[in-house]
């Protein structure tokens, strides 16, 4: 459902520790280097870009409690993009999962997915072009079940900005 995506490097790269420094370890700092790493390689790049809205994947308000964070903002909300962009960490709105999605299979993930993201009514999107990052695409499930429900609320265009993006064994990397 989405419209395009855009990452900076493939998830078995060199990114792929200092993401999990951050997502694992807690260790915020790193959001500010990795972002950096896009700032400087995709800003340029991206500068045309225009839409409406930033928005972070959202974590469940459990997984937030007890993560402490959610690593998609902490990244998102460092990238340098147009001041058109309005950064909203609270439009987008996840159900609480119980179990993980990391070693779920693409038609498990892509299931388990359905109906888990809402948008917050007190926003308005009608008509909106948005930008969702992630810190990890792996599937693709999650950002298109966004994208879904994006538009099913009249978000007219949807593109993924992604840190790092996991490829199936067949692919060969092109990443930027």
């Amino acid at each position: 459902a989405y419209d395009a995506t855009i990452c900076l490097d493939r998830y078995n790269g060199i990114l792929q520790t200092g993401l999990h420094q951050l997502k694992y370890q807690k260790r915020i700092a790193f959001a500010h280097g990795l972002a950096h790493a896009w700032n400087q390689i995709l800003t340029e790049r991206l500068k045309e870009q225009s839409a409406d809205y930033l928005l972070p994947v959202p974590l469940s308000t459990e997984k937030l409690v007890a993560r402490g964070f959610n690593q998609s903002w902490e990244l998102a909300r460092r990238i340098d993009c147009s001041k058109q962009i309005r950064k909203n960490p609270h439009i987008l709105k996840r159900h609480h999962h119980t179990q993980t999605q990391a070693n779920e299979s693409r038609a498990n993930r892509q299931a388990a997915i359905q109906g888990m993201f809402y948008l917050n009514p007190q926003y308005e999107l009608e008509s909106a072009s948005v930008i969702v990052f992630d810190d990890v695409m792996t599937s693709g499930a999650t950002l298109n079940e966004i994208a879904r429900v994006l538009k099913d609320n009249g978000v007219s265009r949807v593109i993924n900005w992604v840190l790092l993006r996991t490829l199936r064994p067949s692919q060969r990397s092109e990443h930027v």
